[in-house]
């Protein structure tokens, strides 16, 4: 293997276990597809996921659960950017559609907005409403800057609805639970259970 390779893989593995999304099994399937005319074998790589203490998470994780209670679907590691991310996030609006529950808006961060707060220490969270009312969109982004600051997280955001909201600093420290579900399947079973 060539030495630009070697170090691709090196930093996709480590981007895949400090993210605290996946486990072995999952990462070295992202390996494979990723690198699949490379034709490696990844079963022989030493991955080793992290001990990360989840303190900043689950603060995240209880803001995001929060605003299921107020209608807005919060989205953790929501496609790899933000147009796969807004795809995402009106895929899941029309199951909640067809299930007969309603969200005004949503809010989600993306793989690569989680690449960016491991390296940076900061994390963006995009949001919006399903209706594209601008008006409606800001109230969606105070909403869920009142339950990011009310975690005690430190926001920049200049208060438009073209503008991400930014944690910063945030440090990342989700360790991986193979018992909860995320992306839009667990924010999908979170808004449900904030209804019943």
């Amino acid at each position: 293997m060539d030495q630009d390779l070697v170090e691709e893989i090196d930093y996709l593995i480590d981007m895949l276990t400090k993210s605290g999304f996946f486990g072995v099994e999952e990462i070295i399937e992202i390996l494979e597809d990723q690198f699949i005319e490379e034709d490696i074998d990844f079963s022989n790589f030493n991955i080793s996921l992290n001990n990360f203490s989840s303190i900043n998470f689950n603060k995240l994780e209880n803001a995001f659960n929060g605003l299921a209670k107020r209608d807005i679907v919060a989205i953790h590691n929501c496609g790899y950017d933000i147009e796969e991310g807004v795809a995402d996030a009106f895929e899941l609006n029309v199951h909640l559609l067809n299930n007969k529950f309603k969200a005004d808006g949503f809010c989600f961060y993306t793989f690569e907005d989680v690449e960016e707060a491991i390296e940076d220490e900061k994390l963006k969270i995009t949001f919006g409403d399903f209706e594209n009312s601008e008006t409606k969109a800001l109230e969606i982004g105070k909403t869920v800057v009142d339950a990011l600051k009310s975690e005690g997280f430190s926001i920049v955001w200049d208060e438009t609805v073209n503008c991400q909201i930014e944690l910063n600093p945030f440090k990342w420290d989700k360790s991986f639970d193979e018992d909860k579900e995320y992306e839009i399947e667990g924010a999908y079973d979170i808004f449900i259970k904030n209804r019943c």
